[in-house]
């Protein structure tokens, strides 16, 4: 990996790489995605049949595009019963650490007649979309699904691609079944997206689409917001990794190409005050890539949006991390904690030399699904949040409003909407002597 001098320069020239990453700087496939979803919208389940045999080679029907019970307990068979069992822990720390994220209703009143409050409520059905391809993701399927269900959302539908038999792979399956997804649905990509977003014949409108996917997928939930909420645009994988001279050069390699590994535009980056520990990560990479079976992938992206930053003081670094707002970062130095208090822009933050990045992928609890390409600025990790609406509740008696009528008043007509202010006004005519209705 290379090494580079940690400068004004040097750090905007790597952070505007990054940002080339991101899904809304891919305008040439804008338009194939605004046709597909034109025409699910148009033709419904034909189109998404018709882009299924196109892009995934399955041919499916109205009976076949569900995946049915029958195929979920086909999947439980084909599985190793520990692997489930594994799922199932994983699921327990996921649903524990989201019950934690609960907010209730809330209501105050004053003993002159006013009520006000807030109305928390779940959407009545979500969208998870869990993608395929280079690899098979339960992990995404429980992180999507269980914060909807601890939510209370009632009714849960997720989309995967199938393979060219119509079958998805048997992980997915199970995962959703084991975190309460209501329905599972074969289809992938933008059709599935505009599908969940638009409705068709088989696949209900949802509230809300949640969970990562391909630049298509990233476009398809861009264009559809606003017909059907989302949780974020997502762009590819990233970790980075604040060193000083006490961390382990073996395991800040290792948490580097854990995420590497995901695709070639995956970034990976290092701050470190000491350049002993980056010459030695780097040889450790070099190491490692001997041997591991992503290892062509890993190389493109090291190659491209890998670094090994090296910074004159631990406040140098922690700018530099909150500059680039990384979707994973670690903290492995002499004192990770005191280090985090400084940090204000990361999706998720691991302490010490034994949390590396994977034990928050699959089994902490904290959710991976999280802000990437410097979003971690203003967006949040998916959580139960993201499942549910909040209603103001107002409600004022009229001793409360006579009080405070001519304030509202006036303040109405300062904007000179004269009609606000005369839906005050009208209440307190001839004095308030008017019969009240």
């Amino acid at each position: 990996m290379r090494i580079v001098e940690l400068n004004r320069e040097n750090q905007a020239r790597a952070m505007e790489s990054l940002l080339k990453r991101s899904p809304v700087n891919y305008g040439e496939y804008e338009q194939t995605v605004r046709d597909i979803i034109s025409d699910v919208r148009a033709r419904g389940d034909r189109a998404v049949f018709d882009l299924e045999q196109k892009f995934d080679h399955c041919a499916l029907t109205a009976d076949t595009i569900r995946v049915t019970r029958e195929e979920i307990e086909k999947a439980y068979q084909s599985l190793d019963p520990e692997f489930v069992e594994v799922m199932r822990r994983a699921a327990q720390n996921i649903r524990t650490y989201h019950e934690k994220q609960r907010q209730n209703s809330w209501i105050t009143t004053s003993p002159d007649g006013i009520i006000l409050g807030q109305k928390v409520t779940p959407i009545a059905i979500s969208g998870c979309y869990v993608p395929g391809g280079r690899a098979v993701y339960p992990s995404s399927v429980l992180m999507n699904v269980i914060p909807a269900k601890v939510a209370g959302v009632e009714r849960i539908v997720l989309c995967t691609p199938p393979d060219a038999e119509g079958k998805i792979p048997a992980g997915t399956a199970v995962a959703a079944d084991i975190a309460g997804a209501t329905e599972i649905y074969k289809v992938g990509g933008a059709q599935a997206i505009a599908a969940m977003a638009f409705g068709t014949e088989s696949i209900p409108k949802v509230d809300k689409i949640t969970g990562p996917g391909n630049i298509f997928v990233a476009l398809a939930k861009k264009q559809c917001f606003g017909y059907t909420g989302i949780d974020s645009v997502a762009g590819p994988s990233e970790i980075l990794v604040i060193a000083d001279e006490t961390a382990n050069p073996r395991f800040v390699a290792a948490d580097l190409l854990s995420q590497a590994e995901h695709d070639p535009m995956a970034s990976a980056i290092l701050l470190t005050t000491s350049r002993k520990l980056a010459e030695q990560v780097s040889e450790e990479v070099d190491g490692f890539l001997q041997s591991l079976s992503r290892a062509e992938i890993i190389r493109q992206s090291l190659e491209h949006y890998g670094y090994l930053f090296v910074g004159e003081t631990m406040d140098q670094l922690v700018d530099a991390a909150n500059a680039i707002a990384s979707e994973h970062m670690e903290i492995i130095t002499r004192n990770p904690f005191e280090v985090m208090t400084k940090i204000r822009n990361a999706g998720a933050i691991f302490l010490g030399s034994y949390s590396s990045e994977p034990l928050g992928d699959y089994f902490a609890g904290p959710n991976h699904i999280l802000p990437t390409n410097g979003t971690a600025r203003f967006f949040s990790p998916l959580g139960v949040d993201q499942f549910v609406k909040k209603s103001s509740i107002i409600s004022y008696s009229r001793e409360a409003l006579e009080k405070v009528h001519h304030d509202i008043e006036r303040f109405a007509e300062g904007e000179g909407l004269t009609a606000h202010a005369n839906s005050i006004a009208v209440r307190f005519e001839n004095n308030g002597t008017q019969n009240e209705v």
